[in-house]
């Protein structure tokens, strides 16, 4: 054989070697999100056991495109600085096809640009502030998608309950976080709907411990009802101050108060004032029981559940897109997402045609309950103004 002809040969048989082993590569999927610092950090580390027990699955049922997934984790603890090189660390470097997370609103805020820029779908599947899934610009190409709570769905049924029983003086507060401030602007928001002005808007650090001076200028102003944002700790001392001062109107909150830092924080007694909104009480389901079983003995606490649920399903349905579009380009799996063929059938529901081309949201209204502290566990709550609440009652 000739030497140029040898070497052509060589050369052919070494792309296809290349080629191959390409394609053999697993399918690399990111996690960006607080793991360790704030008191969130537990609903993090629920997340990424749902993904977890979702790759095992997917893989030992022969993977996607004929090939394994793994699952890179970044802890962002919970600070904006450290997410935003987390994420870029991980679509550059790493290469995954895809980012989930994060924890915290405030730094899906801060990073949102980068996924959308450079073409990478970003699943949310714990953090709930409103803007994270808005398109960067009208029109846009949109990468943010999300299988959690919304926190203009939450305050929207909140407000409703508020207006429903009979409030006449409404409060609000929030932290000062982005995740605070962005459920305090959808409060006020949603009230003038109502043409209703809160009586006072107060704010907190999350560090903070005695939230009494601005209760009391809440409580001067005739406050009946407050509605509050902020996560677990600093709401659990918020019902502590309320105590303080022995002032305690209707409080409504967000679902930030089924973690296990707020009860902590609040105490067995005052953790039962608050009413808010998460996605379940507890597993009912033979799948929700079945995973459950799975994962509960690494969880921080029993509450924790729904993220693992969140993070399971989150994960199937960016499968499901890859298996549709044929590819894992993220251009092409934004476009399987926006137009899902197939239902895919999740721990949480069935998810029929979940996102579209203006919609990113894979959970409603419609799959939110409002929940309660009560004796140390979440329950299911209800009361003549729950029962009586409709769609129509709901402005947003």
């Amino acid at each position: 054989m000739k030497l140029a002809q040898w070497m052509k040969k060589t050369a052919l048989l070494a792309a296809m070697a290349t080629s191959f082993a390409v394609q053999a590569q697993d399918i690399k999927l990111g996690f960006n999100g607080d793991l360790s610092a704030s008191p969130s950090a537990q609903s993090g580390r629920a997340g990424v056991l749902g993904i977890e027990a979702a790759i095992e699955d997917i893989n030992a049922a022969g993977g996607v495109l004929g090939r394994k997934l793994t699952l890179v984790i970044r802890d962002d603890q919970s600070q904006p600085p450290k997410s935003i090189q987390n994420m870029s660390d991980l679509i550059d470097n790493e290469k995954v096809v895809a980012v989930l997370g994060p924890t915290n609103s405030g730094n899906a805020l801060a990073w949102k640009h980068i996924p959308n820029q450079k073409k990478v779908v970003s699943m949310g599947m714990i953090g709930s502030g409103s803007d994270i899934t808005k398109a960067m610009a009208p029109g846009a190409d949109n990468y943010m998608f999300r299988v959690s709570m919304m926190d203009r769905e939450q305050v929207a049924a909140l407000v409703a309950y508020a207006i429903k029983s009979g409030a006449k003086k409404i409060g609000v507060m929030g932290e000062t976080t982005g995740y605070g401030q962005g459920g305090v602007k959808d409060i006020v928001e949603i009230l003038k709907l109502y043409n209703i002005e809160p009586v006072g808007v107060e704010k907190f650090a999350v560090s903070d411990t005695d939230m009494t001076s601005q209760l009391n200028k809440l409580k001067a102003a005739g406050a009946d009802t407050l509605i509050v944002w902020a996560q677990g700790t600093p709401t659990g001392q918020l019902v502590r101050s309320m105590d303080k001062i022995n002032y305690f109107p209707t409080t409504l909150t967000s679902w930030a108060a089924d973690n296990i830092t707020y009860f902590d924080a609040a105490g067995k007694t005052l953790a039962e004032k608050p009413i808010f909104m998460r996605t379940m009480a507890d597993p009912v389901t033979p799948k929700q029981k079945k995973l459950y079983e799975r994962t509960s003995s690494k969880l921080a606490a029993p509450s924790a559940f729904p993220f693992v649920v969140h993070g399971y399903d989150a994960t199937l349905l960016l499968a499901s897109a890859m298996r549709q579009a044929g590819s894992t380009d993220g251009a092409k799996m934004r476009e399987a997402l926006e137009d899902l063929k197939a239902p895919v059938d999740g721990v949480m529901k069935v998810y029929e045609k979940p996102f579209s081309k203006t919609d990113r949201e894979g959970l409603t209204a419609s799959d939110l309950a409002f929940i309660k502290w009560r004796d140390g566990k979440l329950v299911l709550y209800t009361d003549n103004v729950v029962k009586s609440l409709s769609a129509a009652d709901i402005k947003k």
